[in-house]
C-alpha cells in the first residue's frame, strides 16, 4: 500500500503548529509574523488569481507569481519595502523546511523562492537622540502623579540597558537583582533567549525606588511597568508614551528632534552613544542580545557632531602645518603631475 501523499497545506499545518514552537521553540509573537504572511499569501492567491486554500500545492508557485505577491503587497496594500522583504523571508524560511522534509515535491518550489530577490530598503535619516535630546525626554514626564512617575523610569531603564519594547514589557521584579552600585537584569529576548546585563548606579537606583513605591519589592511575579488597565503593559503602551513625550518635546523644542522615533529608537541611541564613548563593539553585542557582530554594527554610525570633533583632533594632531617643504625653489615637483 502506497504512503498518502502529503499535501502543501499538511506541511504548512505541521510547520505552524508543531515545528515552530516545538523543534524551533520560536516565541508566539516571530509565530504570529509567520502565519501573517501565509494568510495575505492566501489573500492573494483567492482574490487575485482565483486559487482557493485547498487547492493551493506547492506546484502552485514559480517566481514570476511570489514576484507579483510581492508587488500586489506594495501597491494593493501599500506594504513597505521591509514589510515586503519580512513576507519573502517568511516564504523562504517555509521552503527550507519543505524541501527538507519532502524533496520531490518542494524542491521546484524552494527554488523559485530562490529567485526572487530581496528589496534594497530606502536609506532612513537618523533615528537616534542626541545627548541632549535625551535629557530633554527625561525631564518632560511630571515625576510628581503616578504616570508620569512611572513613565520617567521606563525611559531612563530603557536607555540604560539597551532593551527592546517587547523585552521591558516582559520584565518582573524577579528578573532583577539589586546591589549597591548596581543592579542585574535577567533580559528574556529574542526566541526565548535569555541574556544577563548590567545598569549603572544611577538607573538602578531609579527602578527601585520605582519598585518600592509601587509595594511589589517582594512580588517576584509582578511586571515591573503596567499600563493604567492591564498588569502587564504592552508595546502599544509604550509606543504612545513615547510619542506622546516626542510630540511634546517638538512642540516646546522646536529645534529638536526632527525625525521619526519609535521606541526602538532608544536601543539604538544607547548603542549609539555607548560606541562613541569606547565601549567595544563585542560589550555592546552581548548588551544588546545580537547573534553576530554584523548585526551590531548597524548602530556604529555615529552623529555628526561627535565626527566632526573627532576629525579636527586628528587634523590638528597629525595634518602639518606647513607644507613648504614639498615645494622646489626651482619651481620644480618631485610629486607626478596626476598625483598633484
Amino acid at each position: 500500500m502506497k504512503n498518502k501523499k502529503i499535501s502543501f497545506m499538511d506541511h504548512l499545518e505541521y510547520y505552524f503548529n508543531i515545528y515552530l514552537p516545538t523543534v524551533k521553540g520560536l516565541s508566539k509573537s516571530t509565530i504570529v509574523s509567520y502565519k501573517a504572511a501565509f494568510r495575505i499569501l492566501m489573500e492573494f492567491l483567492y482574490t487575485v488569481k482565483g486559487i482557493p486554500s485547498d487547492k493551493v500545492e506547492f506546484n502552485t508557485f514559480d517566481d514570476k507569481l511570489i514576484m507579483e505577491f510581492l508587488s500586489w503587497l506594495e501597491t494593493e496594500r501599500s506594504c513597505s519595502v521591509s514589510t515586503r522583504n519580512q513576507r519573502l523571508s517568511a516564504i523562504a524560511t517555509f521552503s527550507i523546511y519543505a524541501q527538507n522534509r519532502d524533496f520531490g515535491s518542494a524542491v521546484t518550489f524552494r527554488n523559485c523562492v530562490l529567485k526572487v530577490p530581496k528589496k534594497k530598503v530606502p536609506r532612513k535619516g537618523r533615528s537616534s537622540f542626541t545627548r541632549d535630546e535625551v535629557r530633554t525626554l527625561f525631564e518632560l514626564p511630571d515625576s510628581s502623579n503616578e504616570i508620569g512617575l512611572r513613565d520617567k523610569t521606563l525611559l531612563c531603564f530603557m536607555y540604560a540597558s539597551g532593551t527592546r519594547a517587547q523585552e521591558v514589557c516582559d520584565l518582573t521584579v524577579g528578573d532583577i537583582q539589586f546591589y549597591p552600585d548596581r543592579a542585574g537584569i535577567n533580559i528574556h529576548g529574542k526566541g526565548q533567549k535569555v541574556r544577563r546585563i548590567g545598569i549603572p548606579c544611577d538607573a538602578s537606583n531609579m527602578l527601585k525606588k520605582y519598585i518600592e513605591h509601587r509595594r511589589i519589592i517582594n512580588d517576584t511575579g509582578r511586571h515591573v511597568f503596567s499600563s493604567q488597565t492591564h498588569e502587564k503593559m504592552s508595546v502599544a503602551c509604550i509606543e504612545e508614551i513615547y510619542s506622546k513625550y516626542i510630540d511634546k518635546a517638538k512642540l516646546e523644542y522646536p529645534e529638536m528632534l526632527r525625525y521619526s522615533y519609535t521606541p526602538h529608537s532608544m536601543r539604538h541611541t544607547t548603542a549609539t552613544h555607548m560606541l562613541e564613548a569606547g565601549v567595544p563593539l563585542i560589550v555592546v553585542k552581548n548588551l544588546l542580545g545580537h547573534v553576530s557582530l554584523q548585526t551590531t554594527q548597524i548602530y556604529t554610525e555615529i552623529t555628526q557632531d561627535t565626527m566632526n570633533k573627532q576629525l579636527k583632533s586628528w587634523n590638528d594632531k597629525w595634518f602639518l602645518k606647513d607644507n613648504s617643504h614639498f615645494e622646489n625653489t626651482n619651481g620644480k615637483s618631485n610629486i607626478p603631475e596626476f598625483l598633484r
